[in-house]
């Protein structure tokens, strides 16, 4: 079983940063990790979506709403906020900022880098470039669950390590985010991020 060295993880600084647009980017190359029932997998972070809590329609805390799914979003930064989607997708985001102001980043799509044959298995698919590219999808393939939601970034089972991959700022792709059309103009803001070319993005 792998375990990051206290070197890998990102640091609370990184979760604390007041610009969750910023965070956004700069968990792109990122690589989000889970240990589930004793499996280790992993991928790298190569689509993100960030939320604010304070001046953005798309966000389910927009306005200082508060409800028993989005109090997590409220809290410490370096938190896991996972939600269902239609009642069968498990979406993970990380909670940033400070405990209070309820931004966070959703991951959108990853890279399978460990533990590709469990990844595999539990995506139960036979073509490689559908495996991660959604964030239902990265979920089901890392067995993270809203059972998780609340938890702590900083330990297993789910973290995040900075294992100093560089992406290249050329191959960033901004965009406006996907399924959010009901925010009006906020549905227009740039703050959906790529990395590009990989089939591995969400379509």
């Amino acid at each position: 079983m792998h375990l990051p060295l206290p070197a890998d993880l990102l640091s609370p600084g990184f979760y604390s940063n007041p610009d969750v647009v910023d965070v956004s980017r700069k968990l792109l190359g990122k690589v989000l990790c889970s240990t589930i029932g004793g499996t280790f997998t992993s991928g790298i972070i190569i689509e993100t979506e960030a939320y604010s809590g304070r001046n953005d329609k798309a966000c389910h805390a927009y306005n200082g709403l508060r409800t028993k799914k989005t109090e997590v979003m409220y809290g410490d930064p370096g938190h896991a906020y996972i939600y269902l989607c239609y009642g069968m997708h498990h979406l993970f985001n990380v909670v940033t900022n400070v405990n209070g102001l309820a931004d966070a980043v959703l991951i959108r799509a990853i890279y399978p880098l460990e533990g590709k044959q469990e990844i595999v298995n539990r995506r139960n698919i036979k073509s490689e470039k559908n495996l991660t590219d959604g964030p239902g999808k990265l979920t089901q393939a890392l067995g993270i669950t809203v059972d998780l939601t609340g938890c702590s970034l900083f330990e297993p089972p789910v973290w995040i390590e900075d294992r100093n991959l560089r992406v290249n700022p050329k191959r960033i792709e901004e965009t406006p985010r996907i399924g959010v059309d009901y925010a009006g103009k906020d549905a227009q803001k740039l703050w959906r991020f790529t990395i590009n070319p990989t089939h591995f993005v969400s379509k």
